[in-house]
């Protein structure tokens, strides 16, 4: 039986020049796009689906790889679309939670996988949630990190929320318009916005009147959990297709919530464990910490474990250790 079908090829020249080797690295072909994949772990183990978030790679994931190939998975972490070496359509509209997930539902048909553990933080919780949410029948158990389930508002669109809670300084209401924050990121080389952004301490990310809020995040000189070969590669990868991409998925909110109207009240069956971090941006001042230990997310998600890691929002890199053990523990439980 050949390893993958035809539609599936090794990217050798890129695997032969990528500094992190030890990882294969694969071209495949899913949902009209190409997507590139990152695996460690034998072909035949149990697999573990691992989603990104913003603004991030595969590459966030590659403690957790390591842990789980030693531990008999098969760890795979795509770059979602519009990121790293996946295809960066050029419509805004190609980035609806829609387009995300059936990339996922391809690839994992691609990779000729039934059903998968999964693993999401930030952008790759959101997407997870509605991954557990469309097709339950693809997914054994759900570790999510960091973003809680929100349910659908029957009325209220959330970029319309944003702007009256938080007003234009709020981070997602500046990312709205085509164009602006990609201007202000450009003020900046790309080493300094991701160090920026994965240095965020802030409870609320809005800057003051007049400000973008990449000049109001402050530049560590330098973060202890991501060496300067790794950041380089972030870097490096991200500006070769630029921030639109990324930022494309914060402009299909209202899209989504559109979109969304048929799943109204319905909740996640998927057994979950979810990581509540305690640093988290949001955790007091948007209401997290009361909507996953108030109860309110144990409603739509009622197979729910919680557990709380102490850290800031790039926790599976910072505190890399802690939430291995949180991913290992979960899902050999649901073997």
């Amino acid at each position: 039986m050949p390893l993958y079908i035809v539609t599936v090829s090794i990217d050798m020249a890129n695997q032969n020049q990528d500094r992190f080797s030890e990882f294969r690295h694969r071209q495949v072909s899913t949902n009209g796009i190409s997507m590139h994949v990152a695996e460690l772990g034998d072909l035949s183990a149990p697999p573990v689906l691992l989603l990104h978030g913003f603004p991030e790679l595969w590459l966030s994931w590659r403690h957790q790889m390591a842990a789980l190939a030693a531990n008999g998975y098969r760890a795979i972490a795509p770059d979602l679309r519009g990121f790293g070496d996946t295809d960066v359509p050029a419509d805004p509209l190609a980035y609806t939670l829609f387009h995300i997930i059936g990339d996922l539902i391809g690839l994992l048909d691609q990779l000729e996988l039934s059903r998968v553990f999964v693993v999401g933080h930030d952008w790759g919780a959101y997407m997870a949630w509605h991954l557990c949410l469309f097709r339950p029948d693809r997914v054994r158990a759900l570790v999510n990190i960091g973003i809680p389930y929100s349910p659908r508002s029957p009325s209220v669109k959330p970029i319309d929320n944003f702007f009256k809670l938080l007003g234009d300084g709020f981070y997602i209401c500046q990312f709205q318009e085509p164009g602006r924050a990609e201007a202000s990121f450009a003020r900046y080389e790309v080493p300094t916005v991701l160090k920026k952004f994965f240095s965020i301490k802030l409870d609320n990310l809005s800057a003051p009147p007049g400000m973008e809020i990449i000049d109001h995040l402050e530049e560590p000189p330098s973060l202890e959990w991501i060496s300067e070969d790794e950041l380089q590669y972030f870097a490096e990868k991200i500006q070769k297709n630029g921030f639109t991409g990324p930022l494309n998925y914060y402009r299909n909110l209202d899209k989504n919530w559109e979109l969304m109207a048929p799943w109204q009240g319905a909740k996640i069956q998927v057994p979950t464990k979810f990581i509540l971090v305690t640093k988290e941006v949001g955790y007091k001042t948007y209401g997290m910490e009361m909507t996953v230990k108030g109860g309110r997310m144990k409603e739509v998600v009622p197979n729910l474990d919680v557990v709380s890691v102490e850290g800031y929002h790039f926790i599976q890199q910072e505190k890399a250790e802690e939430v291995t053990s949180e991913i290992l523990s979960y899902f050999s439980s649901q073997i």
